[in-house]
């Protein structure tokens, strides 16, 4: 079991990854969202020159927002300043499209374009539909420096439904899920994902088939409770940003949430949300996110809502569980607090749980 950090893309902040580099994490996620944060290539190129052990990569890319042979030049670029330990994350967009007032791409649209990307990561050939039309591409001058694609640039497919993640079956090098995960539905996870490797004829090696999950973490103090003012500061982001993304699911596809927590506070926060125009509740429903709680939405991180989502408990609950997912098939834990206690919250894991894993 690995531990690594995601970041949101900020282009004159790069301290963070270099201090998560120091602490011994082994990855740095850089995440995209175009009309939140800064442009996370930029980022990942500015911590690519003050790096030189951790891995680097988008946590994820959004398929949606760029043409595939954008991504991969862009990545590839990144590859270039750091050969060998670039990464790709990539899905449909669940924050940087509806953020827009659209829905993410769909599985058949993120089928396509993974189908497109993958060969150009290779320095193959590729398809192209681009503006009703179909073309062969590749990149034409892959040995003149601009680009690097001889070293190989993992890719991690970010899956949430059965669906997306029998895609990284299909394409990837690796799955990205999110939230606070069990022993259990791993095991629902890894055979989404081999059901549809099967389907396109291809054999999973969990071995070296990478599973990475999106959540963070507190250690907490003999005795303290996980919804206590200190945990709070320490994941109320990430554990408010469940709640956006079911608030999203029902809004775009109508599926209404069913985990007890969200339902909980669900009736007064819908109530809350839907006191903003509808014309501009796309640009709203994000606000800070990953980042910081608005007040408006403070009243709504329960315990129950960080229990579900985020992994809070002693040093040695967390280390317990953190071995279990690792049997089960979880190879690395990405850590994602709020911007005003992220350090902190680095190293209290960095010194309590890293070492014994």
């Amino acid at each position: 079991m690995e531990l690594g950090v995601c970041v949101a893309a900020k282009i004159d902040d790069v301290d963070h990854i270099v201090l998560a580099e120091e602490l011994g994490y082994a990855s740095a996620w850089v995440a995209d969202s175009h009309l939140i944060w800064s442009d996370p290539y930029a980022t990942l190129a500015v911590a690519a020159t003050r790096t030189e052990r951790i891995r680097l990569g988008t946590g994820v890319a959004v398929a949606g927002i760029r043409p595939e042979p954008v991504t991969a030049a862009s990545i590839a670029t990144i590859n270039r300043l750091a050969p060998g330990r670039t990464f790709l994350g990539i899905g449909s967009g669940n924050t940087a499209m509806r953020i827009m007032g659209h829905p993410p791409l769909r599985i058949a649209e993120l089928d396509r374009y993974l189908a497109t990307l993958r060969p150009l990561l290779r320095g193959e050939e590729a398809e192209l539909t681009w503006r009703d039309r179909t073309t062969r591409i590749r990149h034409v001058m892959p040995d003149a420096g601009f680009v690097d694609l001889d070293h190989d640039i993992p890719v991690h497919v970010s899956g949430f439904g059965p669906r997306s993640l029998g895609l990284a079956g299909v394409h990837g090098d690796g799955v990205v899920i999110s939230g606070n995960v069990t022993p259990t539905a791993m095991a629902r996870i890894w055979s989404a994902v081999e059901a549809g490797a099967d389907a396109a004829g291809r054999t999973i090696d969990r071995g070296t088939f990478g599973a990475a999950c999106l959540t963070t973490m507190v250690v907490l103090e003999p005795g303290e409770a996980p919804d206590s003012a200190r945990s709070r500061s320490l994941c109320d982001a990430f554990a408010i940003a469940t709640l956006h993304y079911a608030y999203d699911q029902w809004r775009n596809f109508g599926k209404a949430p069913t985990q007890p927590a969200v339902l909980e506070v669900w009736d007064d926060y819908v109530a809350e949300i839907e006191r903003i125009p509808e014309d501009i509740r796309h640009q709203l429903v994000h606000r800070g996110h990953n980042c910081w709680v608005v007040p408006e939405e403070e009243r709504f991180v329960t315990r129950g809502l960080i229990e579900a989502s985020c992994m809070v408990g002693t040093a040695d609950e967390l280390v317990g569980r953190l071995h279990e997912l690792d049997e089960a098939g979880l190879d690395e834990v990405l850590l994602l607090p709020p911007l005003a206690t992220r350090d902190e919250a680095l190293r209290l894991v960095a010194s309590d749980v890293l070492p014994r894993l």
